[in-house]
């Protein structure tokens, strides 16, 4: 694949999907913790430090959506959303990859998630993974669990009263697609 992925987003704004550079790792962490504050989606409880920030997101490959420097203005590129794509399990397992996900609140709803998730599946497939699980997906979490059956993910399991929330406890999916048959049309 090559990179950086171009994609005009709904409201207009060209985007890039690339690599995250190092320079970027501090603006995501704070994307993630700001996410993480808002107790909906994500199994952490308080903000990461840098240390716990590396482990989980950084140890294997990390993906941004900024701002596309190619519309001829030299404004610094703004971080739109971001994902992680590693091994779900390891060794015998590691064909079966695990991703995350998150976007600017502000900009939820502009297509940038959908855009992370076709270019995942078709990173994920060159990058020699099989299929790609969620582990947690909140059942209240209704955005992802729609955006992720319409990209193919089938609900595998349930995992009841998984997500003690601030208000309320829920059950958590397991979402699972095969990477065998896709294609660049998928």
């Amino acid at each position: 694949m090559i990179f950086p992925l171009i994609k005009v987003l709904k409201s207009g704004i060209l985007v890039e999907l690339d690599y995250m550079h190092p320079q970027e790792q501090e603006v995501v962490r704070a994307l993630l913790n700001v996410v993480i504050v808002e107790g909906k989606t994500y199994p952490q409880k308080q903000p990461l430090s840098q240390a716990e920030f590396s482990a989980y997101w950084l140890s294997k490959d990390a993906f941004v959506v900024r701002t596309s420097g190619q519309d001829g203005t030299h404004k610094p590129k703004e971080i739109l959303g971001a994902f992680y794509l590693k091994p779900n399990f390891p060794s015998r397992c590691c064909h079966i990859c695990n991703a995350g996900f998150i976007v600017q609140p502000a900009l939820r709803g502009q297509g940038i998630g959908r855009f992370m998730g076709e270019a995942m599946l078709l990173i994920a497939a060159n990058l020699g993974y099989e299929a790609v699980m969620f582990n947690l997906v909140f059942e209240t979490n209704i955005p992802s669990i729609t955006l992720w059956q319409s990209l193919g993910f089938e609900i595998i399991g349930r995992i009841e009263r998984a997500a003690k929330l601030e208000d309320e406890v829920v059950d958590a999916l397991m979402m699972y697609r095969t990477l065998d048959l896709l294609t660049v049309d998928d």
